[in-house]
């Protein structure tokens, strides 16, 4: 073989290595390409899935901040209810003490005084026991020590029959609802 032929081999070979490489760098290209595409894919697909949690998470959001509203407006409902028929079952225990008076005022108290006195009474006595169920409890004072929160004291007596600092007497009875003082009693305290 010759120079030439050698040196025209031997250019082939460079430029079939020069097209190998050539092929070799687009084929690189290519899965640069296809993997850069594939990258862009799952960020799209990514990206798309995090906004349908977040769609998602917004929605479960606001049905929870819809059924949050709708337990207020019952419970305030409720509540307007029960002060609106709070005091129900004790009007309805008292109406058959308001039907007594009724018919206590229609009788004649001079034709039998001890039996109108009787029936007052009776109908106290039937009052008493309707609040006594609603939780009605008298403060009980006289002979007892003096105490702020259950008596108000009017005033100071000298008393022979009482240590000082207890209640010599009782000028209005206090009472308690469900162990709550309603009304202290007023008393006046010995010295």
């Amino acid at each position: 073989m010759t120079e030439e032929m050698k040196t025209e081999a031997f250019e082939e070979e460079v430029k079939a290595e020069e097209t190998a490489e050539a092929a070799a760098e687009e084929a690189t290209e290519t899965e640069n390409a296809e993997a850069a595409e594939e990258k862009t894919e799952d960020v799209s697909e990514n990206t798309a899935a995090e906004e349908e949690n977040e769609e998602k998470d917004n929605e479960k959001y606001m049905r929870l901040l819809a059924e949050f509203q709708n337990f207020k407006k019952r419970a305030v409902k409720e509540k307007s209810d029960i002060h609106a028929y709070a005091n129900e079952k004790i009007v309805g225990e008292l109406l058959p003490v308001l039907d007594n008076f009724e018919r206590a005022l229609d009788a004649d108290a001079a034709s039998d005084p001890e039996a109108y006195a009787k029936g007052m009474s009776l109908i106290f006595e039937q009052m008493m026991t309707a609040l006594v169920k609603a939780g009605l409890e008298e403060i009980e004072a006289l002979g007892t020590e003096f105490d702020p929160n259950k008596h108000s004291a009017v005033m100071t007596q000298a008393s022979a029959q009482y240590e000082s600092g207890h209640v010599s007497t009782v000028l209005q009875k206090g009472y308690t609802l469900n162990k709550k003082v309603i009304r202290p009693a007023m008393v006046a305290v010995a010295e």
